[in-house]
């Protein structure tokens, strides 16, 4: 794969997952669903969306073989614990401060342990396309957030949250493109599914019978976009380029929720929003740039 298209699966893939936190948004509270089960059912959504795939997918017999044991270790655990981790940072401390977390910490977490761990160099344009995506995000957040207070116990979430995305983009970078990034996303999702099983039976498992039809749609929803195909897109571009790349171009996540609240739910932007908005896609810009020119040169 070229890195022009392993760029654009990993823009699409960050899209895609902004989209599934208005989704999220819209079950909390009436479906009857909690963190804990609402990732499992997304992944167990996202299992049955990826086995229909693969039975329908002509002339790909092997599709669904499992990854080497570490791989499906590494990515079920990191993916599991990325997943669960947000959602009970989101409901110990609040949205904005979890997402800020969360989503702040993983680019530098991935550029740490890429220079550490894969020897990679960020590069000229690599510190400060890093900083600048930190402080774009933090602005974009917190610039229309109301006084939510920083509590100790979901920062600590939000961090591991950080972690697990970090372990997963390090380890399919270490790895490259020798996997099948279908087979990736499906065992992954599979183990995340039996870990998080007994604990959603603790949380309560089944979603209220008071508005069944739309429960269900949104879970579809989550299960097919933001769950199998942009985990599928992520898989395959992460192999590719570099892991700090990657987790920064993750960050068009927060832009596209941004965006969809403003058009589909009537929510306005601050100028301060704005102002995180372009600082944010001004980082992703001069890191993709950086990318491709790298690949020039190699070539």
């Amino acid at each position: 794969m070229s890195v022009g298209r392993a760029l654009v699966y990993l823009l699409l893939s960050a899209t895609a997952w902004g989209t599934a936190g208005a989704a999220a948004a819209l079950l909390f509270g009436r479906s009857g669903l909690g963190p804990v089960a609402l990732t499992f059912w997304r992944s167990v959504g996202g299992v049955a969306v990826l086995l229909v795939a693969a039975r329908l997918a002509p002339g790909r017999p092997g599709r669904l073989r499992p990854p080497r044991p570490a791989r499906l270790l590494v990515n079920g655990l990191g993916l599991t614990l990325f997943q669960v981790a947000y959602f009970e940072a989101v409901h110990g401390t609040g949205l904005a401060v979890a997402t800020v977390v969360t989503l702040g910490a993983a680019p530098v977490l991935v550029a740490l342990g890429a220079r550490l761990l894969l020897r990679e160099q960020l590069g000229a344009a690599g510190v400060p396309a890093v900083a600048g995506a930190v402080v774009g995000l933090a602005l974009l957040v917190l610039g229309g957030a109301g006084g939510g207070g920083l509590r100790a116990g979901g920062v600590a979430w939000a961090v591991a949250s950080a972690a697990g995305y970090a372990a997963v983009t390090l380890y399919g970078r270490r790895l490259g493109a020798g996997a099948e990034p279908f087979a990736s996303t499906f065992y992954s999702f599979l183990v995340c599914a039996v870990l998080m099983l007994p604990f959603a039976l603790l949380e309560g498992l089944w979603p209220s019978p008071v508005g069944l039809g739309r429960t269900l749609g949104l879970l579809l929803y989550i299960a097919a976009v933001p769950t199998a195909l942009a985990y599928g897109l992520y898989f395959a571009g992460v192999a590719v380029v570099r892991a700090t790349t990657a987790s920064v171009i993750a960050l068009i996540e927060p832009v596209s929720a941004a965006l969809i609240a403003v058009l589909l739910l009537g929510e306005q932007l601050s100028a301060v929003e704005l102002t995180g908005i372009g600082v944010l896609l001004a980082a992703v810009a001069a890191l993709a740039l950086a990318e491709t020119r790298a690949a020039v040169r190699r070539s």
